[in-house]
């Protein structure tokens, strides 16, 4: 297996992720296919209507942010089927034993593990969600503020190895939160996104009334 082969496995849904939740595949491909048409959509509105838009900054942002994207939709995927016999009810019961304080060992134990059915879905969800809006651009402060308290959940949940665990170098989580506050500070979403087009064509949102101020907030 090479990287190239990978990528082109995981863009026509025939990766082990993929392949594990059946004929779940096929909408979860579409989808990723239209909420990636309409990154590419965006992409091209805004940069014909923003002459701003057109410098490698924009372009840097809109990709990374799309890359970053990609990773939560393949990452979601091992949260599926909804049962115990998934990726993250292993990792889950990993923190219950490898988390850095003994409140969080505790609360995975006595609160997260007994009720995983309620769990796992909000966890799927959320991460659905973040991968949704990194890659279209809309609302990417409020996404990214999620997956920084996430990935921060992990990195001190999974922070100990017990014998033969399963190593995780504790950096790639510091990594990847780092990432997402540089997508808070740069508002990400407004680098060829939907929070750059709404901001000129969606009124309460350009002019911050109601729900647009929350939105412009948010993006």
């Amino acid at each position: 297996m090479d990287p190239v082969t990978d990528i082109l496995n995981f863009l026509t849904g025939r990766s082990n992720d993929f392949n594990s939740i059946g004929g779940w595949k096929y909408p979860l491909l579409f989808i990723l296919y239209a909420v990636t048409a309409a990154s590419v959509a965006l992409f091209i509105m805004n940069w014909r209507e923003d002459r701003d838009q057109r410098d490698s900054r924009h372009v840097t942002l809109w990709l990374v942010r799309v890359l970053i994207g990609f990773m939560w939709f393949e990452g979601m995927l091992w949260k599926l089927p909804f049962s115990d016999d998934n990726g993250l009810h292993y990792w889950t019961g990993q923190m219950a034993g490898r988390a850095a304080y003994a409140i969080h060992r505790d609360f995975v134990q006595n609160v997260i593990l007994p009720n995983f059915s309620i769990f796992n879905p909000i966890i799927f969800f959320c991460e659905f969600g973040f991968a949704c809006s990194l890659i279209t651009g809309f609302c990417v402060r409020l996404a990214s503020l999620g997956a920084i308290l996430l990935n921060l959940n992990l990195w001190l949940g999974i922070y100990n190895n017990r014998g033969n665990d399963p190593a995780e170098w504790s950096w790639t989580y510091i990594f990847l939160a780092a990432l997402h506050v540089l997508f808070i500070a740069f508002a990400a979403g407004r680098s060829l996104g939907a929070d750059a087009w709404a901001r000129r064509h969606v009124a309460m949102v350009r002019d911050g009334r109601g729900l647009g101020k929350l939105i412009r907030l948010a993006g």
